[in-house]
């Protein structure tokens, strides 16, 4: 697949997850090179989702919450189980030491249901983690107010 297939494909099926009236998916716009899109969540109100085309893969990611700032051993712990049973995205650390979800899918394996699956990967970690993440990693903070 040749890097303006792969664009194509991206925003062909994101564009149609948005026109899907049973989905709760909205455009997040593009940006540098970035297409986004927005999904409800029950765990909180949404999530962003950024997916860049590159040479040899599509990347995702999601941010998932700060850098904690109490208990960061035991979060990353369980940042590190989660990602023990989750594919095809994990956890991981931005730039900023920021907790986000991310994935690749290879170009010769991109189709519209990798895309879906990855979304649903990155749905699937955030609701199973962000809450007891806010416990661990935020509990002195949520104590004090």
């Amino acid at each position: 697949m040749t890097l303006d297939d792969a664009r194509r494909l991206v925003v062909a099926t994101t564009e149609a997850w948005v026109r899907d009236e049973e989905s709760d998916v909205v455009w997040a716009g593009d940006h540098e090179g970035r297409w986004g899109i927005r999904m409800a969540q029950q765990c909180r109100d949404f999530t962003t989702i950024w997916f860049t085309v590159g040479q040899r893969t599509v990347g995702y990611e999601a941010f998932l919450l700060p850098d904690p700032p109490h208990n960061r051993a035991d979060a990353y712990r369980l940042c590190l189980a989660r990602n023990q049973t989750s594919w095809p995205a994990a956890i991981a650390l931005d730039r900023q030491g920021d907790l986000s979800v991310s994935g690749r899918i290879p170009l010769d394996a991109l189709t519209p249901a990798a895309l879906d699956q990855a979304v649903g990967s990155v749905y699937e970690i955030i609701e199973l983690t962000f809450r007891p993440l806010l416990a661990i990693g935020f509990a002195a903070r949520e104590k004090s107010r």
